[in-house]
Order: C-alpha cells, then structure tokens, then sequence
C-alpha cells in the first residue's frame, strides 16, 4: 500500500484525502496550514492520518506527497518542502493553471515532480470525493511522475491525459472556458430573458431544459452538427430581429457577446455547408454592428 501526505486540506485537498482513503491509499499526513482539518474528513478516512500544522512539519516519508493549497502558495511551499522530503518520492500539485516547473526545488533534491488537475468542479470535500470517478485528468511533469500520475487516476475511477508542461496555461483557460465561462454566457442569457419581463431566477429555470438538451447534442455529435438555431441556419432575417431587440434591451457589452458568439457560431454553420451568401451578409452585419456597441 502506497502512502500519501497530503499539504493543504481544503475542498480539493479534503476530497482527494477521502477518495484515495477510499481507493486503498494509505492517507499517512494530513498538513494544515491554517485552518484546523474538518472532523466529517477525519472521520470517513479508513487510515490512522496524522494531522500535522505545515509549521510544526519534520519530515514526510512518504511515497507520494499532494500540494493542493492555494497557487499563491505552492512555489513557496515546494521550497519549505525541499529539506523535508525523502528522494525517490512522487510530488504533485493540483492546480490548473501551473505546471510542474513550479516544484522545481523538489526536482533538485531527487523527487519526481508533476501536476494532476481533474476537470470536475469541487465545492465541497465530501461530495467532491465522489465526483473523481469517471472524470478526466490532466497530468503533466517528469516521465516518472506521470507514470504515477496515471496509476493514481486510474484507482479513481478517472480518465487520464497528458500535455506538454509549456501548454498547462492554455489547457486550464480552455477548462475555464468550457465551467466558468459557460455559467457567465448563461447569465447573459437569463440578462436577456429577464429584459422581456421574465424574473431572473424564473428566467435561469425557463433556459436549463435547453442548455440540458444542448449538452447532449454535443456528447453525441460533433461541434458543427449539435448546432442549431439562427446561426446554425444562416437566417440572415431572423439575425436582423435579434439585433433589433438586443439594440434596444441590453448593453454594448451584453450585445458584444453575442456577437462574437455569432461569429464563432458561422464558422460551424459553414462546416456543415450553409449558403455562403447569408453566412456573408450575417458577418458583415455583424462587422457593422461590433464597430457601433459599446
């Protein structure tokens, strides 16, 4: 049984401590730095975890060793780390948008390095640790770090793959794209519905029938062809009423989202072969109408 020490116990931190427990890990640290562990983690762990504060921190023999505190705080801890650690050991951080480079004072005294982010949103431990199964996970670093990546996601229950370290910070902005970036386009869209007189969170219960049912055209088919709609058809009349209403209703800014989105979206519809013609006349309306909001 591999044993693990985990730094930093919060939502990802906490979840992980209870799906490798769960995974037959032994969970051997837990390292706070401020705030005490939460007692519903302590309890549902199979193992004897020794809790530890990060400034009462002696020596971690582990096999493997989790940074999953706050990025702010992970190169400073990988230095800290350094003369705590025994060579050999498997070091890794979660974070997204950093790559394994930032543990580079753990290279230097011979443990294996790298990141593992799963793509699932956390907001709480408990519920966080049944969400790893099934998930995917981005796991990057040294080869030896990655072989131990990919047997960690694997007794999960996930899905891993692997990029170059110099792409971590596109890859997490295309995370962010398709979580963070999908709920600020769904408040533009409950913006809009709310403009025709519809109550804001009415508005959000009235469009997640939709969203649903679009997220399946999407897991079956490809991008091009799970779009439908005004773009999807190169309906230069029906565009030409939308931008109406919308000059009317919302802001520039709101208005320069969809847009742009309109844009993007007559990219697929020209994949899937709409006329030429009305796709031209939508961009140039678009074109136009960019120029103007504001």
């Amino acid at each position: 049984m591999e044993s693990v020490s985990i730094i930093g116990i919060g939502r990802m931190g906490g979840a992980l401590a209870l799906a490798l427990s769960k995974a037959g890990y032994e969970v051997e640290n837990l390292i706070y730095r401020s705030e005490p562990v939460s007692p519903d983690i302590l309890s549902l762990i199979s193992s004897s975890a020794h809790l530890i504060s990060f400034a009462d921190l002696q020596f971690l023999n582990s096999d493997i060793i989790f940074i999953t505190s706050a990025d702010p705080e992970i190169a400073a801890i990988s230095t800290r780390l350094a003369s705590k650690v025994k060579a050999g050991s498997s070091v890794f951080h979660a974070s997204g948008s950093l790559s394994s480079e930032i543990l580079s004072d753990l290279t230097r005294v011979g443990c294996y390095t790298g990141s593992i982010h799963p793509l699932v949103s956390i907001s709480d431990p408990i519920r966080g640790s049944k969400s790893f199964a099934g998930a995917f996970y981005c796991v990057e670093g040294q080869d030896n770090a990655v072989a131990v990546a990919k047997e960690i996601v694997a007794s999960l229950g996930g899905e891993s793959f692997s990029i170059a370290t110099r792409h971590k910070s596109l890859y997490h902005a295309s995370a962010v794209t398709a979580s963070g970036h999908l709920v600020a386009l769904v408040d533009v869209a409950v913006e809009m519905l709310t403009k025709c007189g519809v109550e804001p969170d009415e508005a959000k219960r009235i469009l997640m029938p939709l969203i649903k049912s679009t997220l399946e055209n999407l897991e079956g088919q490809s991008n091009a062809k799970a779009l439908t709609g005004t773009f999807a058809r190169a309906d230069v009349s029906a565009f030409e009423r939308h931008l109406d209403g919308l000059k009317e209703s919302v802001s520039g800014e709101t208005l320069q989202v969809y847009l742009n989105l309109g844009n993007r979206s007559l990219d697929l519809a020209e994949l899937e072969g709409q006329d030429t013609n009305d796709i031209r006349k939508i961009r140039d309306g678009i074109l136009l109408a960019l120029r103007t909001a504001k």
